[in-house]
């Protein structure tokens, strides 16, 4: 009797970036081999995450090969890059083949019981030893509160694909606030952005993804501070990182990578950092998109760059967000980059009339006698500067023939009540 052919994907506890998919005749002694590898440390065990029958299990192997190239690490070629999304790519390819016979499902097998167990008092580690002040934890607390919001899949999709294939060709991008894994321990998705490109990697073009993120008092995606590297050839988990790497975007070696390695750098860094992020990233003069507040464009810290044409909205807003439970939050935001966008669909939204036209309750002068508009009304006949809010900024008028005329935001007074915050532009 022909002996039956398998497939199997099986993970070892402490290597969670990673998973084996392999061929065997025997899936119950195959796993026993793992498992008493010799120099495996007893903590480290392996177990199956997936099994099935096949009827050529070597025809099956070769095409995950194929099909999942640039997801096999480099210097183990038998080790594929593992998330929890990328795994159900793995299974559904191998439920398709047409060599594939039936999903075998293998009970666990239950912890032993301990008889004896010796209690040890957990001495909790003070606050010197973790080199942290009680500032710092209370900072630790805000950002948490703040910060742990998850771009959606379908929110980096819809901007991503507005963008002509020809950015990405043959570039280098670089994901500096996001983590490749995930922790479903913590019920926390991998970033939607490494999915994005992950997926997309052959038809994008792209010649590297790099993907890391900050592991200091936030931990944005609770893995610690690794750094993954994704080409043609496979993935490479980085290992070379000085003592007290801590995967923030401004780490010196974040820095190194960006500096010399980036092309386009593609994210969405928290809120509560975006002046300081902002700043690295256009002082580095290089490409970008990312999610940012939808207010910026009003706000002090970043007229400048809107003013001095160095940044400008991309196409969508985002307003809803995952938390860490998975729960839909709201956080409104936009996509802003320095990649050129031509024909914006949000220019149908702008209103150039002349002034007279624009209606009664849609414009007003505050008490400096500045003129007010509203509902992305423009005046095309008016030459002195006046105030809009963030919505025309955001809808492309600067790119019609206006321009930012002062560094900072505008509030303006009417009959001394102080109303919304707005920013000047003017006509060329």
């Amino acid at each position: 009797m022909e002996a039956k052919q398998y497939i199997y994907i099986v993970q070892a506890s402490k290597e969670k970036h990673c998973c084996k998919i392999g061929k065997t005749i025997n899936l119950e002694r195959r796993l026993n081999e793992y498992n008493n590898m010799t120099g495996k440390s007893k903590e480290n065990g392996f177990e199956y995450l997936f099994t099935c029958e096949v009827s050529d299990m070597t025809d099956v192997e070769n095409a995950v090969k194929n099909e999942f190239s640039r997801l096999r690490e480099t210097q183990s070629r038998e080790m594929y890059f593992y998330n929890k999304v990328l795994l159900g790519d793995y299974v559904d390819f191998i439920k398709s083949h047409k060599a594939f016979v039936q999903e075998i499902f293998i009970k666990k097998e239950e912890p032993k019981q301990i008889t004896k167990v010796k209690f040890v008092k957990k001495e909790t580690p003070t606050l010197d030893e973790r080199d942290l002040s009680p500032k710092d934890l209370m900072q630790k607390a805000k950002n948490v509160n703040n910060d742990e919001f998850y771009t959606r899949e379908e929110d980096v999709e819809k901007e991503l694909a507005m963008y002509d294939k020809g950015v990405w060709r043959g570039k280098t991008v670089f994901c500096n606030c996001d983590d490749a894994v995930g922790d479903d321990r913590k019920n926390t998705s991998t970033s939607a952005f490494a999915l994005y490109f992950l997926r997309n990697f052959e038809k994008l073009g792209l010649k590297k993804l790099i993907c890391t993120h900050y592991s200091g008092l936030v931990d944005l995606f609770n893995q610690g501070s690794k750094a993954y590297v994704f080409t043609d050839d496979g993935f490479t988990e980085r290992k070379d990182f000085p003592k007290n790497y801590t995967g923030s975007f401004d780490d010196p070696l974040s820095l190194k990578m960006l500096k010399e390695e980036t092309d386009i750098v593609c994210t969405n860094p928290p809120f509560s950092i975006a002046i300081e992020y902002w700043k690295t990233i256009i002082e580095s003069g290089k490409k970008f998109i990312i999610i940012s507040n939808i207010s910026n464009a009003i706000n002090t810290a970043y007229i400048p760059y809107f003013k001095e044409n160095k940044v400008w909205a991309g196409y969508n807003r985002v307003d809803w967000y995952l938390n860490p439970k998975r729960q839909l939050v709201d956080a409104s935001g936009h996509w802003y980059t320095n990649i050129p966008i031509e024909n914006r669909p949000k220019y149908e939204l702008l209103k150039i009339v002349s002034l007279k036209e624009i209606p009664k309750k849609y414009k007003k002068y505050d008490d400096t006698k500045t003129l007010m508009v509203d509902n992305c009304y423009i005046p095309s006949d008016y030459n002195e500067p006046f105030a809009i809010s963030a919505r025309p900024i955001l809808n492309g008028i600067l790119e019609k023939g206006y321009r930012i005329v002062q560094d900072k935001r505008y509030t303006p007074y009417i009959n001394g009540e102080e109303k919304f915050a707005r920013v000047l532009i003017q006509k060329i």
